[in-house]
């Protein structure tokens, strides 16, 4: 499937993983390979060019062959601040980001939301599943890259927060599961389970 042209893919992997023991999750190990590259591999195919934002093992990131970023804050800021480093080094008109310990990504996910933003005229298309934004997933107009800096230099951490104050599309997707995020070892058994299970 052709993938919509303008889009650079940016997988976040700039989290604590305070959950994980204080891993760095995107290199936590699935079935002998790291999750973010498992990310990485599904997304990639689906844009144009691809990010890693990351705030440690920046050279092990950079061993996937994309550039990898950090968050360059001084405080951590969360999701966000990857986001706004997407935007600002993006030579597209989009973002699409994605986590990286989402190994089971949909391989549709930039072109659904790509073609739902424009059929709302809208600033940002976020994943919903079950009822409920998953906001880590979404594509942006790189052209709000300012007023996210202004609400990341004036305090705002919370992603859902800001993503409302914009035209925000809304996207369903129906597999819950292609969207689930590892955070403990049970997870990481159950991803793996569900590994075996599509082979």
């Amino acid at each position: 499937m052709a993938h919509p042209a303008d889009i650079t893919g940016c997988i976040l992997a700039g989290g604590e993983g305070r959950r994980l023991g204080g891993a760095d999750k995107g290199l936590v190990e699935l079935a002998g390979e790291p999750l973010a590259a498992r990310c990485l591999a599904r997304l990639r195919p689906q844009v144009d060019a691809m990010l890693i934002s990351a705030n440690r093992n920046l050279a092990t990131y950079r061993d996937f062959g994309v550039p990898v970023f950090d968050d360059a804050r001084e405080d951590y800021a969360g999701p966000l601040a990857g986001v706004l480093g997407a935007l600002r080094r993006a030579e597209t008109h989009y973002v699409v980001t994605a986590a990286c310990d989402s190994p089971f990504l949909p391989t549709d996910l930039a072109a659904r939301l790509h073609d739902a933003l424009h059929a709302a005229a809208g600033e940002i298309a976020v994943v919903v599943t079950g009822g409920r934004l998953q906001p880590v997933f979404a594509l942006y107009d790189v052209g709000l890259a300012d007023a996210l800096a202004a609400y990341l230099d004036a305090g705002g951490r919370k992603i859902d927060t800001w993503l409302r104050q914009h035209r925000l599309v809304e996207v369903v997707f129906d597999d819950a599961e292609a969207f689930m995020n590892i955070n403990t070892p049970d997870e990481l058994a159950a991803a793996a389970r569900r590994l075996g299970d599509d082979r």
